[in-house]
């Protein structure tokens, strides 16, 4: 996956922002308000996202390229090595989880309006 990519299947779920509030280098995608996704623009080899606190262990025991989450909570968040070879699907899957962890613990007034 590069960045296009990253970019482009975040910004297509409903009511994502794309913002820089760590600085220009750390790009950052929220859903109403509450991030679910960073990644540096500069040096495109890794994204955090959050995860399920069980399947965040099971998923660092089975894939080399995840860590817990750099400068994040380490029982949340994972980091994920792009260029480990984890496929693009799965890559995706991942995102699309991190987004709807997100969103389920929004309001459901918030939730209700994303549809």
């Amino acid at each position: 996956m590069n960045l296009a990519q990253f970019q482009e299947y975040c910004l297509a779920l409903p009511g994502v922002t794309e913002e820089f509030p760590f600085g220009e280098e750390t790009l950052v995608y929220k859903v109403k308000g509450k991030v679910f996704a960073l990644a540096n623009i500069v040096d495109f080899g890794s994204v955090n996202l959050k995860c399920d606190p069980e399947e965040a262990i099971e998923l660092r025991e089975r894939y080399e390229g995840v860590i817990p989450g750099y400068h994040m909570n380490k029982k949340h968040w994972n980091t994920v090595d792009v260029h480990s070879g984890i496929p693009n699907k799965l890559l995706l899957e991942w995102i699309k989880n991190s987004y709807n962890l997100v969103v389920a613990s929004l309001p459901k007034k918030e939730r209700e309006k994303l549809g």
